[in-house]
């Protein structure tokens, strides 16, 4: 299997990389996340954001995220796992606080005593009652109900069940239920029906709360998606997770076109560079074979760095060309074909040139979109799995004195 060598002069290698450049690095450009909170504040208004920052922030670093976030007019932080939330009040992040996904092993206790709104499915219930005891203080419970999704959240069967022992809770003071809410499941898609259809269920939730006498801060359910394209489903607060870090949920629409900034950059150096003859094989499986006399440069990154094993023609920029990654992509580095040959005519080497794996798509720089597509998966998974062997490396840390915000 062979690809077509990408074409484009070759250009001298910078003199100087950037200052937060090194061997490998993602870099996180937190105005991109202050700027898309702002963005998806004013489509959503009025109702409020919460940002989610569960997974390490989809990859981008949790507690650096939360900060830009709520300094750009975030009110809320959500987060998976309670041990993530524990983590940001460890870090000294005092804002609201809502983890929605437990175990048996999950420490209630410590969420109780952080403060952290805790979800609640049904089975929860009693160990966060028994937690708020424990703790002398009550629980923050946002209840939850599965209006189609199929995953955690109570039926609309056992919903009326699960509210009025909530209630009854509430009423003796071991808990205050703060939230109602659900997720949908293919608002990714705007043209498919069932997400009138769950938006219809949780409309009949919310009446049977009210009913039981539930007077909630917060009734959520808008992802991003939703909150881009179905403001019936905003009600008081919208969970924003891929569009905090710009990038698009709809197949066919840029980040650019809905208005977002990708905030995350992977890149490395070209650590290897050599001129080889036709018919050279590349990495393991020998599944690419160079069609000509060729330059073959190597990319310092691979499967254990995050990029997908399975992305082979993903792009990497090299002095402003976009070259697919041909041959097997391995543990720690994978291989482009740089085309004819030219070190060896006398152009210069590209060693050490910097090489851009996804970015913000400017001037025709490869995405995550572009990886998804490689991989045959989606950008979340792109930046997400991007791992901690691949140093984070954080610009604009700071807002112009003018974008200071509540």
């Amino acid at each position: 299997m062979t690809y077509p060598a990408a074409t484009g002069d070759f250009r001298p290698v910078p003199e100087s990389l950037p200052a937060y450049a090194e061997e490998r690095s993602a870099v996180i450009d937190l105005e991109a996340i202050r700027h898309n909170v702002r963005h998806l504040a004013a489509v959503a208004s009025p109702a409020r954001v919460m940002a989610v920052v569960k997974a390490d922030a989809y990859g981008h670093g949790a507690v650096p995220v939360a900060r830009a976030a709520i300094s750009a007019g975030a009110h809320w932080l959500g987060t998976a796992h309670i041990s993530e939330a524990l983590a940001l009040r460890a870090a000294g992040i005092e804002a609201p606080l809502l983890a929605w996904l437990h175990t048996p092993e999950s420490n209630f206790a410590a969420a109780v005593a952080a403060g952290i709104d805790v979800g609640c499915s049904g089975w929860e219930l009693e160990r966060i009652v028994a937690a708020a005891r424990e703790q002398e203080r009550p629980a923050r419970v946002h209840l939850k109900v599965d209006t189609g999704l199929g995953r955690n959240g109570a039926t609309l069967d056992a919903w009326d069940s699960l509210v009025g022992e909530a209630m009854e809770y509430q009423d003796q003071g071991l808990l205050r239920v703060v939230g109602i809410f659900s997720h949908l499941a293919v608002a990714d898609e705007p043209e498919r029906p069932e997400t009138d259809d769950q938006l219809a269920a949780f409309r009949e939730a919310l009446a049977i709360a009210q009913d039981a006498g539930v007077d909630p801060e917060v009734r959520h359910l808008a992802n991003t998606p939703a909150t881009l394209s179905r403001p019936d489903t905003h009600f008081d607060l919208v969970r924003v997770g891929l569009g905090l870090y710009g990038l698009s949920p709809f197949e066919g629409q840029s980040p650019d076109e809905l208005g977002l900034r990708p905030a995350m950059t992977v890149r490395t150096v070209v650590s290897h560079c050599k001129d080889v003859q036709a018919g050279q094989g590349v990495s393991y499986g020998l599944n690419y074979r160079t069609g000509s006399a060729s330059t073959l440069g190597l990319i310092p990154l691979g499967y254990a760095d995050g990029v997908p094993r399975i992305a082979t023609g993903g792009p990497v920029r090299v002095s402003g060309v976009n070259y697919p990654v041909v041959g097997r992509i391995a543990m720690d580095q994978m291989v482009i074909d740089l085309g004819p040959l030219h070190v060896s005519a006398g152009g210069p080497s590209l060693l050490g040139a910097e090489a851009v794996l996804f970015g913000n798509g400017g001037d025709g720089g490869p995405t995550a979109e572009d990886w998804a597509r490689a991989a045959g998966t989606n950008n979340y998974e792109i930046v997400t799995r991007i791992s901690p062997r691949v140093p984070r490396r954080y610009i604009n840390e700071e807002p112009a004195s003018d974008e200071n915000r509540p």
